[in-house]
C-alpha cells in the first residue's frame, strides 16, 4: 500500500495519539476527551456516550431507580383480566408482584407470559412468577449493568439498610444514564430546588417532590399517608402514569405534566394555583 496516498488516520488512530499524554485522573481524561471533540476528533454524540460510561462507575442505584411510590405493581391476588387491563395499561414489560405490602416482592410478572395462559384456566400466578433480584441502594451502575448482562436480569428490586424496598431499576434505566436521553425545554431535573417559579410565573415542580413540602408551598392539604411524592399522588389518583402534557386535576389543583416516560413522571407544571408561597 502507498503510504502516501494521503489516507487520513481512523478515528481511533487519532483519539489514540491523542490519549498518548497518559491522563493521570479522571478529570484529565475528560479534558483530553473535550479537547478531542474540540478538534474534531470525537463528535458531540459519542463525547456524551463516553462521558455517561465514565460517570456509570461514580453513580450509586439510589439516584436513578425508580422510587418506590412510582412502582407499578401487581398484587399476588389479582385477578387475570384485571392484571391483562393493567399491563395493557402501563405497556411495561415487567412487574414486582407483591404479597401485601410493596415491601414483600415475591416475584417478577413477564407480560410475554400473559400470552401463554388462557382465561379457562385455573389460574394461579404464583405458577408464574420469575425470581427477584434485590439489590442495595449503594450499588454502582457500571457493577449492576455487568451483573444485568451476566444474569440475562433485565430488573432489580433496590432495597434500603433495613430491607425495606425503596424502588427498582431496569437495564434501560442504566443504559439511559450512559447514552442519555432526550432532554426538552422544561427539564430542569438538574436544578437543587424541587419547585421553582419560572419567567412566565409558573411553578414548575419535580415529581420526587415530598408531599409535605409542596403542601408548604401551596396551601394545600393532600395526604401523604400513602405515598410520599407528588409524583405518587398523581399515579394514585389517574391509576396510570400520565403521557406528556397531560392534565391532572386534583381537588382543584391543576398539574400538567411536563416530563414522563412509560415509567415514570419527572417533571410537573401546576397551572394556577390556589396561592403559592416563596420557594426561596
Amino acid at each position: 500500500m502507498d503510504s502516501s496516498s494521503g489516507n487520513k488516520p481512523g478515528f481511533f488512530e487519532r483519539l489514540s495519539s491523542l490519549l498518548l499524554r497518559e491522563p493521570e485522573d479522571r478529570e484529565q481524561l475528560i479534558q483530553l476527551l473535550h479537547s478531542a471533540h474540540e478538534r474534531n476528533l470525537l463528535d458531540a454524540d459519542a463525547l456524551a456516550i463516553t462521558e455517561g460510561a465514565l460517570s456509570a462507575s461514580e453513580t450509586s442505584v439510589r439516584d436513578v431507580m425508580v422510587p418506590r411510590s412510582q412502582m407499578s405493581v401487581v398484587a399476588i391476588d389479582d385477578p387475570l383480566d384485571e392484571i391483562v387491563a393493567f399491563v395493557n395499561q402501563t405497556a411495561h414489560s415487567r412487574f414486582p408482584v407483591i404479597d401485601g405490602s410493596r415491601d414483600n416482592v415475591i416475584g417478577i410478572l413477564l407480560a410475554k407470559d400473559l400470552l401463554r395462559m388462557r382465561s379457562e384456566d385455573k389460574f394461579q400466578l404464583r405458577d408464574w412468577l420469575r425470581p427477584t433480584v434485590f439489590i442495595p441502594e449503594s450499588k454502582r451502575l457500571n457493577v449492576l449493568l455487568r451483573e444485568f448482562r451476566v444474569s440475562r436480569n433485565h430488573m432489580a428490586v433496590v432495597v434500603d439498610e433495613y430491607a425495606g424496598v425503596s424502588g427498582l431499576i431496569t437495564i434501560e434505566d442504566v443504559l439511559e444514564q450512559i447514552v442519555g436521553n432526550i432532554e426538552d425545554e422544561y427539564d430542569f431535573d438538574e436544578a437543587a430546588d424541587n419547585i421553582q417559579l419560572d419567567h412566565a410565573g409558573r411553578y414548575r415542580v419535580k415529581a420526587q417532590t415530598e408531599i409535605a413540602d409542596f403542601n408548604a408551598v401551596f396551601g394545600t392539604n393532600f395526604s401523604d399517608e400513602e405515598y410520599d411524592t407528588v409524583g405518587g399522588l398523581i399515579l394514585q389518583h389517574l391509576g396510570h402514569v400520565p403521557t406528556r402534557s397531560e392534565m391532572v386535576d386534583i381537588d382543584g389543583t391543576v398539574f400538567q405534566v411536563l416530563r414522563a416516560d412509560s415509567r415514570r413522571i419527572y417533571t410537573l407544571l401546576v397551572a394556577n394555583p390556589r396561592y403559592a408561597g416563596d420557594t426561596h
